[in-house]
């Protein structure tokens, strides 16, 4: 342990490293990020975390770890107030009684050090404790186990023949230093030691001893084990671009998610290149780089036109000598052609039964069980886009019907082929590739192709006004059919992916020059009633994502724009941008602290049955006929910006209305004595309101 001058006790340094049974690199980088939240929590919250506490996660297939610098040795001493019997019952002219020495004895203080406390309810007997801090051996000891043990996955098992735990994989070694000492915990019965493991190939999966906290990256390093896994992923990035620098003009094909997905399976990367046959580009890219991708964790690689070459990059969890590179460079390009072979023979026997043949087919899969089969999903898809096309004819919006028609009864088709059932994820793609490849146009094949964009926020929405169409049929179908036998998302549970799906309706309409709004796809829907409502409700809800987590904007912007209106995608970002512009000004902060006052003086009214009234007969304030005037007169120009949705403008316009209204406020009693003046008070700030609402609903800015 050591001294810091930062904190009065003792500091260490704190490493956990639980060693498992490889773990799926889809689980490692959360449970890495959690592992390290929890310990932060416990350690704050123990009250054992230095001021100058710096936390750290490492994680491989094999262990994840937290290393925290600057842990307080011990709790600092706590001194607590005690309250105990009353004080005419502790005390008998002025003895103490023997309610008195008990509450003495349990505070563990002399009866001398016994104090009169006064609060609202009465004088009572009080003592003031000090209470020595546990160590943090002890608190981890006692507390830590728990917090690993209650780590989220996604699936977990059990090991031990008749114990309780569960954890994703088996865990086979934990280690728990403070400095060099071990603190003596124990995890599914793993006692806690100073020994890791290092690489399972290169280094025989032996022991490593770790004399510090310290110095356990370069031990394992020193193991052939890199436990950073930003430093594998700046080491495989590397390598790759190296491999590839060794073909003139080639670049490996950028895939983010393929980088994390080798980093987490790797503990010592190292990366090789290698070929195959160029006939086999003749197939299409999408099933070349799915093969390699999804099924052999390969890199493409492309030339300088961008177009894919005859190479794949294979990224190792080994070190080896020319010689075995080679042999493992040829493994891999046998397996490679193996799996393009079987792909180049399931395109060529899909084409002999062309797409519009395998509509009837689809009577024998199944959508879902207690509505029907992908026959009757498309069915029920066509009836959906027909309605929409009728929507969104002479509106301006170019788009062929046909086509459009053509792509919606062909785009569950692919299901049935032999390329979809071996590569399920290229489903659509599949589709459109033979849409094209059977001559069934352009707009149809792409519409297909598309069909399943967006499928993240990051994804772009279909290219086509056909695929949009297409895109937005096929979803609102499937929400509105399962809402309607009581399938929608409950809490954390979406199964049938939903609110997936609403996601993607929300940035169709938000990012395409479709003219449609949220009531319009919900009612090509055939949803009614209570369905239709509950329906409405979820898409509002995935609209307020949309806006707040996916566009970015401020969480009391997205609340006031939707208030003032939740159906039309594209307005509700175009009222947002404006307003998130026009909050900087100090008039507009102002009457958005107005507006807020304004509503909050008409709830009290209605809670108190003020009733509004016209302004006949009374005698206004100079300061309300001017509002008055104020907004009558603005009223027809606001209204007329709206109407162009020139939002900026609108809102700088309704910004020049503060003088007016702090001039209101400074001057009137709302709420008069007088039931006349009060009411026409309240009916002209109600006008206020309600006139100048439209864009946003300005009392939910929130204002310093």
């Amino acid at each position: 342990m050591r001294s810091n001058q930062k904190e009065s006790l003792t500091m260490a340094d704190f490493l956990l490293e639980i060693g498992l049974e490889e773990v799926p690199a889809r689980m490692i980088a959360g449970a890495e990020a959690e592992l390290g939240k929890r310990i932060t929590d416990l350690l704050t919250r123990e009250r054992l975390l230095g001021t100058a506490a710096k936390v750290t996660t490492y994680s491989t297939p094999r262990r994840l770890a937290v290393l925290v610098e600057d842990v307080l040795a011990a709790q600092a001493e706590v001194e607590e107030k005690l309250t105990g019997p009353s004080w005419k019952v502790a005390f008998k002219d002025g003895a103490p009684t023997p309610a008195a020495e008990a509450f003495a004895k349990k505070a563990d203080v002399a009866i001398e050090a016994l104090e009169k406390v006064t609060n609202a309810k009465g004088e009572y007997v009080g003592a003031t404790v000090k209470r020595a801090g546990l160590s943090a051996t002890a608190v981890l000891t006692s507390e830590l186990p728990k917090e690993v043990l209650a780590l989220y996955w996604a699936k977990n098992m059990y090991w031990r023949a008749g114990k309780p735990e569960r954890f994703v994989r088996p865990v086979r070694w934990v280690v728990a230093l403070l400095d060099e000492a071990v603190v003596p915990l124990e995890i599914a019965g793993i006692a806690a030691g100073n020994s890791s493991r290092g690489h399972r190939v290169l280094h025989g999966d032996h022991s490593v001893a770790l004399p510090s906290v310290g110095s356990y990256r370069e031990t394992l390093r020193a193991a052939f084990v890199v436990v950073d896994a930003a430093e594998r992923r700046h080491i495989i990035r590397k390598a790759l671009d190296a491999e590839t620098r060794t073909v003139a003009g080639a670049r490996w094909r950028e895939d983010e998610a393929l980088v994390e997905t080798v980093v987490h399976l790797t503990e010592w990367p190292s990366v090789i290149l290698g070929d195959f046959e160029p006939e086999y580009l003749a197939l299409p890219e999408e099933v070349l780089v799915t093969v390699m991708r999804d099924h052999q964790k390969y890199f493409a690689v492309e030339g300088a036109d961008g177009k894919l070459a005859p190479h794949f990059l294979a990224v190792l969890n080994t070190q080896v000598d020319d010689e075995g590179r080679a042999i493992i460079r040829h493994g891999n390009a046998r397996v490679l052609r193996a799996r393009f072979k079987d792909a180049r023979f399931f395109w060529d026997f899909d084409q002999k039964t062309p797409l519009i043949e395998r509509v009837e087919s689809l009577k024998n899969v199944t959508f879902q069980k207690e509505l029907g089969s992908y026959f009757w999903k498309t069915e029920q898809n066509l009836a959906v886009a027909r309605k929409l096309a009728l929507a969104v004819k002479g509106t301006g919006v170019e788009f062929d019907q046909n086509a459009l028609l053509k792509a919606v009864e062909l785009a569950k088709t692919d299901l049935t082929t032999e390329l979809v059932k071996e590569f399920t994820e290229l489903q659509g793609e599949i589709g459109g590739l033979y849409a094209r490849a059977q001559g069934l146009g352009e707009a149809a094949a792409q519409a297909i192709y598309d069909q399943y964009k967006p499928a993240s926020a990051d994804d772009p929405i279909p290219a086509t006004g056909e695929g949009q169409l297409l895109g937005l049929a096929d979803r609102i179908q499937t929400i509105a059919a399962m809402f309607r036998i009581g399938n929608a998302p409950t809490g954390s549970k979406d199964p049938f992916a939903l609110r997936r799906g609403a996601n993607a309706i929300v940035k169709i309409l938000g990012e395409s020059e479709l003219p449609l709004t949220l009531d319009d796809v919900i009612g090509a829907s055939g949803a009614e009633g209570a369905n239709r409502e509950q329906i409405a409700a979820f898409l509002r809800e995935r609209l307020h994502f949309y806006l707040k987590d996916v566009r970015g904007f401020a969480y009391d912007v997205v609340n006031a724009v939707l208030a003032a209106g939740a159906d039309d995608v594209r307005d509700a970002i175009a009222r947002s941008e404006a307003l998130t512009a026009a909050r900087a000004s100090a008039d507009f902060a102002a009457i958005s602290a107005a507006f807020k006052r304004i509503k909050n003086i008409l709830r009290q009214a209605e809670e108190k049955g003020f009733a509004l009234q016209a302004a006949d007969g009374v005698v206004l304030s100079p300061e309300a006929k001017q509002l008055g005037d104020a907004a009558a007169a603005l009223a027809p120009e606001v209204a007329q910006l709206r109407a162009a949705r020139a939002y900026g403008e609108a809102l700088a316009a309704i910004a020049t209305l503060r003088p007016a209204v702090d001039a209101f406020f400074d001057k009137v009693m709302v709420l008069d004595p007088d039931p006349a003046v009060r009411g026409a008070n309240l009916s002209l700030i109600d006008e206020v309101l309600r006139g100048f609402s439209g864009i946003a609903d300005f009392s939910e800015i929130v204002t310093a």
